[in-house]
């Protein structure tokens, strides 16, 4: 991962930009899983959804993981 990243002028860890990334993804996800109906196999959707936030933003991290700084 990279140290910060600036938006106007800003400066934002990385980590809350994947954050909300994957938050917009799994919102998305979400909604069409709710449509296909897939919500009906699972016993507690609270528990899948931040299963599924929890991967996405692993996924975010680990495909940027190397533009980061070397150690």
């Amino acid at each position: 991962m990279i140290g910060e990243i600036s938006i106007g002028g800003v400066f934002f860890p990385p980590l809350l930009l994947f954050g909300l990334l994957a938050l917009g993804v799994t919102g998305v996800l979400s909604r069409l899983f709710q449509i296909i109906g897939v919500y009906r196999f699972v016993a507690y959707r609270p528990l899948v959804d931040l299963a599924l936030f929890i991967l996405l933003l692993g996924l975010a991290v680990l495909l940027t993981a190397h533009h980061g700084l070397q150690s």
